[in-house]
């Protein structure tokens, strides 16, 4: 009985490490969009996600939804201004919606066709704890989106 108790002691104690873990790396990334939302002097709506956006231009009244495919351009910057990303002048990404990063799933059903937003993606809707390109692990990421069309 003794042993089954020690167990369940470090087993709890564990799992709320990693849950204080997760939670620190959340009010981080929260911390640096409102204090890069101040900088800039931007209000921007947030989400219980974490996501902040701004909506630039609302676009037609149909929404893409998370099954369709969307046509984008957009650029990916980290907070400190670094681009990672863009389509360059006439370049369009074709991509089903599923298949893009949480934030964008969360992000781009907010505007419709024709629409433009600004979304504050924490990391825990983009990359998470990995780097990917020039991407460092738990990057705030900034996207200006234009939605071309969706179908």
């Amino acid at each position: 009985m003794h042993k089954l108790f020690l167990l369940l002691l470090v087993s709890t104690a564990v799992f709320f490490s990693f849950g204080c873990e997760e939670e620190t790396q959340f009010e981080k990334d929260r911390e640096a969009i409102r204090d890069h939302l101040e900088a800039i002097n931007l209000e921007a709506t947030a989400t219980a996600s974490g996501l902040y956006y701004n909506i630039i231009e609302p676009g037609g009244e149909v929404m893409p939804s998370i099954n369709d495919i969307v046509e984008v351009r957009y650029r990916g910057e980290l907070l400190d201004g670094t681009v990672f990303d863009e389509t360059e002048g006439s370049q369009i990404l074709r991509s089903p919606l599923g298949g893009l990063i949480r934030g964008w799933q969360l992000g781009l059903p907010l505007i419709g066709r024709g629409g433009r937003i600004e979304l504050f993606i924490p990391s825990s809707l983009g990359y998470g704890n990995q780097q990917v390109g020039d991407i460092p692990a738990n990057s705030v990421l900034y996207f200006n989106i234009s939605l071309l069309d969706f179908e």
